[in-house]
């Protein structure tokens, strides 16, 4: 069975097919790479993987896997990878990619997923994750965006059967939005960066899961040579 590493380093069971784990994260938080470490761990243990290039290109996305030595090329022709690319058309530019969205209107947005979900069959080993949802709450008002996560968004996990990761950067929307996307999800996550003295630490804390024993506690994450993101120690933070 394939593993979500640093979240499942933290649980005492695997994390449920069809579940939807929200992260709240910071701005200067280690969370865009551990998105990526997450992916790349997925990958390595046999899983099959949809990344959602929302606040970074998918190239990117690509030259960081190629960092942790996953052969994107070889995943994506087999189509264990796929890269969505989110990201050019907030630029106003047209995609070159595979897999791309034009638009980020929740109207286009959700004729898209409704497609999807209307295909969607079970796939236990298949784990999505949307790097951040925020830039796309820019192009929408936030009852829309909310009524979109809410109808479209959190229940194609568990029509599928997968496991979907989705990122919110904090301190840019409403309390109500947070209270929403939080009430919501199946886990809620936090990765934050702090000054303790002289020492920077990028951290990361399970707030809340259903049906899985975690630890609650703030741990203390490492980048190796290779960017890829592990849990420094337990206990930390």
């Amino acid at each position: 069975m394939p593993r979500i590493p640093l979240i499942e380093d933290l649980t005492n069971s695997p994390v449920s097919p069809g579940s939807n784990l929200l992260v709240e994260y910071d701005s200067t938080s280690q969370w865009i790479n551990a998105s990526l470490s997450i992916a790349a761990g997925w990958l390595r243990t046999g899983g099959r993987m949809g990344y959602y290039a929302v606040s970074k290109p998918p190239d990117s996305v690509r030259s960081q896997l190629g960092r942790f030595g996953i052969d994107v090329e070889k995943l994506e022709a087999e189509e264990s990878l796929a890269i969505y690319d989110l990201y050019t058309c907030q630029l106003g530019q047209k995609s070159k990619e595979k897999y791309a969205l034009e638009s980020l209107k929740v109207s286009d947005l959700s004729i898209w997923l409704s497609g999807a979900l209307k295909l969607a069959s079970p796939d236990p080993n298949l784990l999505w994750i949307v790097d951040s949802f925020s830039p796309i709450a820019r192009f929408n008002d936030e009852k829309s965006f909310i009524e979109w996560v809410l109808t479209r968004v959190i229940p194609y996990a568990p029509a599928e059967k997968s496991i979907g990761i989705w990122g919110v950067l904090r301190g840019v929307h409403s309390d109500w939005v947070y209270k929403q996307l939080e009430a919501s999800p199946d886990a809620v996550l936090q990765f934050k960066f702090e000054e303790a003295g002289e020492e920077v630490k990028s951290l990361v804390r399970i707030m809340f899961m259903q049906n899985v024993g975690f630890d609650s506690r703030w741990h203390s994450l490492r980048m190796n040579d290779n960017f890829e993101i592990t849990l420094e120690k337990l206990g930390a933070g």
